[in-house]
Parts: structure tokens; C-alpha cells; sequence
């Protein structure tokens, strides 16, 4: 991966990953009692509030990669937007489809009944005067006139069934029409507010290449810097260690029991469903794997802590296993980032996305598309920068995973 510089900043590392971890346990304890939407809610509220607080605070020089921050923010959120759109836009075309099929049945159930009623019809203004009376006129024997009788009136009950399912079958074909064209409606809003949605990324990635080609040497000459490239990973690490901490104690609530002191940090220690599948996972994303972990970086010497895949941007990258988001937002050093916690103290990091399309308490199932690739973050490079975590420490994901 090749990450981008960092700045000095007025919180360190461990103040920025210390207030970011007390809000999500601030808001865990006061949502205990909420639904699942409230807490949701709070706990979205508190990591926005916190994420102000430090960007007003960040009163320092800023890092040339920091320049990419506001665009590249920008680009996820209105991805996301246009992805959302298109999942609505989906789901309305099926309702559609399916009105419309509806409707082809029940006119053609319709034109039948109108089929049937019009020889009933028909036979009755041949017939001219009632069956009954001709029968009672033409003096014909009283039990074969019974039986008629009995008869007519079967036909008279099936002639009032017939055109009481008819009068049904006409409502419920308004009915369908009603919908059907408000579907259509809402398809149509949908469609140019996708339109809309797309003019506005155009422009965004255009500014954000504007952007980068400003600041582009400057962020080289900061990703040589092995100071900067320390700082990133320190800040990552920080963040991952108290995440991990924070779904201990969550866990721990839950379950009752209490927080072990010294948890092992070894992958193949743990339990839990994500165990299960060591060897078994696919890489998030299609491309080339170009770094592995332990392996030493060129631009500084340091060993990688994941993989780096190179693939092309806007590419599906995809959830490993099913977990749910505790971080969705752009990280120096990063870019655009997303870590997914699939519980028992396993976690997974994408980053150098070009858009996140979950946001923080979404759940995501294996193989749900949660990002798009991209090299966000002052990466020169397109693709997708993966790591597996235990206990917030990183560990090998090759053996975890297959490569066919």
C-alpha cells in the first residue's frame, strides 16, 4: 500500500483514538435501552459530533494529502447516494414488473368472465320470456319441472357469482392501475434524481483530480518520509486497538461475563463463527495482490501490516464474512475507510477506497459490496489496501484465505 503522508496534528493518536472510542462507549451505555434505529441514530450522531470536534480542533499545518480530504469525502458520499438510488430504483422496477403482471392477469380473468356473462346474456334474450314461465305454461310434468326448476336456479346463482367476481375483479384492476402508475412516478423521481446525483459525482471527481494534480509532488515527497509513514500506522493501530476493546466490553455486557485481562492476540486462538472459515475467505476485491503482509515496503523499509491489491477503480470490494461497520470515513493515510467487526474480536480494513457505500451500524453479509476500489488518501496507486485484525493486532490474511 502505498499510503500518504500525515501531519502533525494538536491531538496525538492515542488522544484522537481515546475520545473516538469514550464516544461509541458513551453511546452504547445511553442507547442500552433503545431500539436498534435509536441506537443507531445515537451512535451516528456522537462519531459525527466527535469528527467535528477534532476538524475545528486540527488548527495545525495542514498535510499536502489532507488537500484531498474534502473532495474525496465528497466522491464516497454522493457514490453512496447513487448506489442507494439504484438499489430503490431496482426494487421499484420489480414492484412494477410485478403490478404489471398482475394486471395482465386479472384482465385477462376479466375478459373470460365478460366471455361467459355475454352468452348467459345472449342465451337469456334468445330465450326471450323467463325458463321458468315456459316451463309452468308448457304443462309439462311437475317433477321434470322441479328438476328445471332446480336447475335455473343453479344458473341464476353462478349467472350473480359471475358478475359479482366481475365487479371484483374490475375494482381490483383500478386498484392495480392506481398503483402502477404512482410506481411509475416514483420510478421516473428516482431516475432523475440518479441523473442529478451522477452530473454532481462527474464534477466532484473532477475537482478532486484538479485537486490532486496541485498536490501530487508534495504528496510523493511526504510518503518518503519515514516519520509520516509511522505516524499512519500508529494512528491505524490506536484506532483498531480501542475498536477492538470497545466490541470486548460490548460483547462482555451482553454476555454477562466478565472482561478476560490479558485476551490472546493470536488469530488461530479464537472462536466464533469467523474462525470457522480460515482458508476458506475470498479476497474482497479482483485484481493483482502486488504486497503482502511482512513484507518491506520500498518507499520507507517498514513491513506491511496487509495486503495491497491493485485493481481498477470503482471496482466491488466486497465483505470477507457477514460483520457489522464500526468505522466508515476518510483517515489519513488511508483515504476512504471502512472496518467491519464480525465478532470475537475479528475485524477487517479496507482502505484507499474511492467510496464507501455502508455507513457506520450497517450490517453487511458475506460478499455484499460495502466499497468501491479506488486511491483515496494520496495513494498513486488504484486499488484496495486489506487487513485482517484479532484483538485490534494485524495478522497474515494469506493463510485465511483461498486464491482461486
Amino acid at each position: 500500500m502505498s499510503n500518504p503522508s500525515n501531519n502533525n496534528l494538536r491531538f496525538s493518536p492515542a488522544a484522537f483514538t481515546t475520545r473516538f472510542v469514550a464516544v461509541l462507549f458513551l453511546a452504547t451505555i445511553s442507547s442500552a435501552h433503545a431500539g436498534p434505529a435509536d441506537e443507531l441514530k445515537n451512535i451516528r450522531d456522537r462519531i459525527e459530533a466527535l469528527q467535528k470536534q477534532l476538524s475545528e480542533s486540527e488548527t495545525s499545518k495542514a498535510e499536502a494529502a489532507d488537500a484531498l480530504k474534502d473532495s474525496e469525502r465528497a466522491v464516497s458520499h454522493t457514490s453512496r447516494k447513487i448506489y442507494q438510488l439504484s438499489g430503490q430504483r431496482r426494487e421499484v422496477n420489480t414492484a412494477l414488473s410485478r403490478l404489471q403482471a398482475r394486471a395482465r392477469v386479472v384482465e385477462g380473468n376479466i375478459a373470460d368472465e365478460q366471455t361467459v356473462l355475454g352468452r348467459l346474456l345472449y342465451q337469456q334474450y334468445v330465450g326471450g320470456r323467463s325458463d321458468a314461465i315456459k316451463l309452468v305454461l308448457n304443462g309439462e310434468d311437475p317433477n321434470e319441472i322441479a328438476r328445471q326448476l332446480h336447475y335455473l336456479s343453479y344458473v341464476s346463482r353462478a349467472r350473480a357469482e359471475l358478475l359479482a367476481t366481475l365487479r371484483e375483479n374490475l375494482a381490483d384492476l383500478d386498484k392495480l392501475t392506481g398503483e402502477t402508475r404512482r410506481k411509475s412516478a416514483e420510478l421516473h423521481a428516482l431516475q432523475s434524481e440518479e441523473t442529478l446525483q451522477m452530473r454532481r459525482l462527474e464534477k466532484e471527481k473532477a475537482e478532486r483530480q484538479q485537486i490532486y494534480a496541485q498536490v501530487s509532488d508534495d504528496i510523493d515527497k511526504s510518503r518518503k518520509q519515514l516519520s509520516t509513514l509511522k505516524r499512519d500506522e500508529e494512528r491505524l493501530t490506536q484506532l483498531m486497538e480501542r475498536l477492538a476493546k470497545e466490541a470486548a466490553r460490548k460483547s462482555a455486557r451482553k454476555s454477562g461475563k466478565r472482561i478476560p485481562g490479558q485476551a490472546s492476540t493470536n488469530a488461530d486462538m479464537g472462536s466464533g463463527a469467523f474462525r470457522q472459515l480460515k482458508g476458506k475467505l475470498r479476497l474482497p476485491v479482483a485484481g493483482e495482490l502486488t504486497n503482502r503482509f511482512g513484507g518491506q515496503r520500498k518507499d520507507s523499509g517498514l513491513s506491511w501490516k496487509g495486503l495491497f491489491i491493485s485493481a481498477k477503480t470503482g471496482r466491488d470490494v466486497r465483505a470477507i464474512a457477514s460483520g457489522r461497520v464500526v468505522y466508515a470515513d476518510w483517515l489519513r493515510g488511508f483515504g476512504n475507510l471502512l472496518i467491519l467487526d464480525h465478532g470475537d474480536g475479528y475485524m477487517s480494513l479496507y482502505g484507499n477506497n474511492e467510496s464507501l457505500l455502508k455507513q457506520v451500524g450497517e450490517e453487511a453479509k458475506i460478499g455484499d459490496t460495502i466499497a468501491a476500489s479506488g486511491n483515496s488518501g494520496g495513494n498513486p496507486d488504484s486499488g484496495l489496501y486489506f487487513e485482517l485484525r484479532y484483538q485490534g493486532k494485524p495478522f497474515d490474511p494469506i493463510p485465511w484465505v483461498t486464491l482461486k
